[in-house]
């Protein structure tokens, strides 16, 4: 079993957390179908906090049933990290996670993400801050480094260690390769093999057989999964089935169904009209990859108005689907 500290995560499969996807609404679909020992909130900017933004404050909401939950913050100001760190106890999340791994340009020009990678100074400092600050649980996320030259994950983890940090989560890409390239996952084991708190693997996990193969090529105590989730939400409980020896069951053409219109009822209840017909199209064009004629209803629905048209076409997709599969 994966533990962060007192926090025990079973089954040791975690949400990776993912700016603009990894909302409620989502994490609730994934609890509900099963298999996540944790969601992670999307990151949320400490500058924000510290500034008392109202967004930022919203995306924090969660609900009981998404426990355990870890939230992520960002930042490169020790002083607003430790802010950031007191508010994610206070409104008490089972863990705060440090990210040191973002790529995106708006990130690094901050200084924050995996622009730390390249000032272990400063990255020291916030860790040691945020420590210092909070009794929960505290994590932190990172890549092999800024570039291919100036790989230094194993040193950062040692830093982490030293600080007191519970564990560390490792993508094996740079920030420079984005999501590009592939994955190393031998980076995963050397850091597994340079540390004795848990490593959390992440990079290139895009099905639950691959879940199960990097716990047993690098040694890591724990998955991390991000964008294979968003086109199959099942891979956790089929994940969870592969480590407890038994034979994942794939989804059939009614959970999509049910999968979809659950989403539909908790975005239409949550989010104002245009947003949330934004989110719809967004997610059910991911929910569809796979499916037979599943592009159709992608282009269908992307210039659809209102709610009640997008749901109309989602029955509709599904009632031709059943009766081609059943002729």
């Amino acid at each position: 079993m994966l533990r962060y500290g007192a926090l025990a995560i079973d089954p040791p499969l975690i949400l990776a957390p993912m700016a603009g996807i990894t909302d409620r609404q989502f994490r609730l679909i994934l609890r509900r179908i099963g298999g996540a020992g944790l969601v992670t909130m999307e990151f949320i900017s400490s500058e924000a906090l510290v500034r008392g933004n109202k967004q930022t404050r919203r995306l924090m909401h969660y609900v009981e049933e998404e426990r355990p939950i870890s939230i992520q913050i960002y930042g490169a100001r020790p002083e607003a990290m430790v802010e950031a760190a007191k508010v994610v106890e206070g409104i008490g999340a089972d863990a705060c996670d440090i990210n040191m791994g973002c790529p995106a340009n708006k990130v690094l020009r901050g200084c924050a993400g995996c622009s730390l990678m390249g000032d272990l100074d400063l990255a020291r400092g916030i860790i040691r801050a945020a420590r210092k600050a909070i009794a929960i649980p505290l994590t932190v996320k990172f890549r092999l480094g800024t570039n291919e030259d100036r790989k230094n994950f194993v040193e950062l983890g040692r830093i982490c260690e030293g600080e007191g940090v519970n564990a560390v989560a490792l993508h094996g890409r740079t920030a420079r390769q984005m999501f590009h390239g592939t994955a190393d996952w031998s980076a995963i084991a050397r850091l597994k093999e340079a540390v004795a708190i848990p490593v959390v693997g992440n990079g290139d996990v895009n099905s639950a057989e691959d879940a199960v193969r990097m716990l047993r090529e690098t040694g890591c105590d724990g998955v991390m999964i991000g964008r294979a989730s968003m086109k199959n939400p099942w891979i956790y409980r089929q994940a969870q089935a592969l480590l407890a020896g038994t034979t994942p069951v794939e989804p059939t053409l009614e959970d999509r169904r049910q999968l979809i219109l659950s989403h539909f009822r908790l975005v239409t209840e949550q989010e104002r009209p245009d947003f949330a017909l934004h989110k719809l199209r967004t997610f059910t064009g991911w929910y569809t990859h796979g499916l037979p004629d599943g592009r159709h209803l992608r282009a269908r629905i992307s210039s659809l108005e209102t709610a009640a048209a997008f749901l109309d076409a989602v029955e509709t997709f599904f009632e031709e689907a059943r009766a081609a599969r059943a002729a």
